[in-house]
């Protein structure tokens, strides 16, 4: 798919400087740098299960603290 997107001019210089040396081309950085941010994401996620187990709560014990008492100094 065609997109069109604006980059500063420091960074499109400094992509197309990256893009010779490489011997690629920007399309190509481009495609690069957005697989591995989305990669970096998908990482991030903690597991379903992890999910699953924080939304259930954990039984600590005890009884539940008023407003009061979790803010007190």
């Amino acid at each position: 798919m065609k997109t069109t997107i604006d980059l500063p001019d420091d960074l499109f210089e400094q992509t197309k400087i990256a893009a010779v040396k490489r011997r690629t081309t920007i399309k190509d950085i481009v495609i690069q740098g957005l697989e591995h941010v989305l990669r970096d994401e998908e990482k991030a996620k903690p597991p379903a299960s992890a999910l699953a187990r924080l939304r259930r709560g954990y039984h600590l014990g005890g009884k539940p603290l008023t407003r009061d008492e979790t803010h007190a100094r």
